[in-house]
């Protein structure tokens, strides 16, 4: 598994469903069948796509919220997967391609026989397979995605800051955005926050994640610069995979 790969980034919602169980859950079968390397589920708190803004509350387990269902492996079992999994399960969403080189890769019951090291950088996109043809329907294009390191106490005019940029970003009609909620982390004063339940004032971490063409996300740069005090922004360039072909959105777009 070490050397390139792809990750591929599902974003959906939790209260989507497929055959009575949370599609993301589905999804996460599926990749099983597939017998991909590895799949990650990442719940956020907030965000927003082409469905509306999902907002925070504190019933995480009941209400609805962003989901991003992350998978690695190589180009050909990645794009068999896609066609598989979204045909079936996922009918409306949005799905990134990225490079994602593999450094380490162990079950922990092998001898470790290799040295971990560091790949050699490549032209961003050029590693990730041709899936012309793969959805029915959906549209390819090529984007970025930006990432915003900030903390929970960040404000912006008397609101949470994450609140503030999502906000600001769907006003600027950018495809979708979402936010996730760290556990532990530290940032530029090398201060450890975390969520144990007797520090009541941690500042956890929080990320940002924002999708869509690089003219839409350029806009939205300079509005950063006056908003995050303290922080680090990254940006990745993506291949941007949007699929809608729910059918209760077929007979809104025919309603008069």
């Amino acid at each position: 598994m070490v050397g390139e790969r792809v990750l591929l980034r599902l974003y959906m919602r939790s209260a989507d469903l497929y055959r009575f169980a949370p599609a993301y859950e589905r999804v996460v079968q599926q990749a099983a069948k597939h017998k991909l390397a590895g799949v990650t589920v990442l719940r956020g708190i907030m965000g927003f796509g082409s469905r509306g803004l999902i907002s925070h509350s504190e019933f995480k387990l009941v209400g609805d919220s962003p989901v991003i269902v992350e998978c690695v492996d190589d180009g050909e079992k990645i794009t068999a997967f896609l066609h598989d999994m979204t045909e079936k399960i996922v009918h409306h969403g949005m799905a990134t391609l990225e490079r994602a080189a593999v450094v380490m890769y162990r079950s922990g019951t092998q001898e470790v026989h290799n040295q971990t090291q560091l790949l050699s950088s490549v032209k961003p996109l050029s590693t990730l397979p041709d899936i012309q043809g793969v959805l029915n329907m959906h549209t390819d294009s090529t984007g970025v995605l930006l990432r915003i390191f900030i903390g929970e106490s960040d404000t912006f005019e008397h609101k949470p800051l994450h609140e503030a940029i999502v906000m600001k970003a769907r006003e600027l009609g950018i495809s979708g955005a979402t936010v996730l909620q760290g556990s532990m982390g530290f940032g530029a004063n090398s201060v450890i926050h975390n969520d144990r339940v007797l520090v009541m004032s941690s500042d956890l971490p929080i990320v940002i994640e924002i999708v869509d063409a690089r003219d839409k996300i350029e806009k939205l740069l300079p509005l950063l610069d006056s908003m995050v005090k303290g922080g680090m922004i990254t940006m990745e360039e993506v291949r941007i995979l949007a699929y809608r072909h729910d059918p209760a959105d077929a007979a809104r777009k025919a309603a008069p």
